[in-house]
């Protein structure tokens, strides 16, 4: 299986329902909670001028209306996650991660 898609899954399961969303265009209409994620950047490990290890990068975006929602720690506590920032816009809550997978 595909990485993005073995991280769908396990994105799927994390949150408990299929409200997961790789870059979704603005026409899809999401249902609460959701993850959003898509590919942010990658980093290349090098060993003689040659590259030996790539790992992309995904920005994974949890969005509930609760404040006080479970969902980020469970992302939180995923191998290589960072935590990066909060905000609310309209009511709904947007804790955002970097996630290397």
């Amino acid at each position: 299986m595909a990485p993005r898609l073995e991280l769908q899954a396990l994105l799927v399961d994390l949150l408990g329902s299929t409200n997961v969303y790789f870059q979704p265009p603005p026409s899809v209409l999401m249902k609460y909670p959701c993850i959003v994620y898509k590919r942010d950047t990658a980093d290349s490990k090098f060993a003689s001028n040659n590259p030996y290890r790539f790992t992309q990068r995904y920005q994974v975006t949890v969005i509930d209306r609760d404040p006080e929602s479970a969902i980020p720690n469970k992302v939180a506590a995923l191998p290589l996650c960072v935590y990066s920032r909060f905000y609310a816009v309209e009511g709904l809550n947007h804790d955002v991660f970097n996630l290397y997978f």
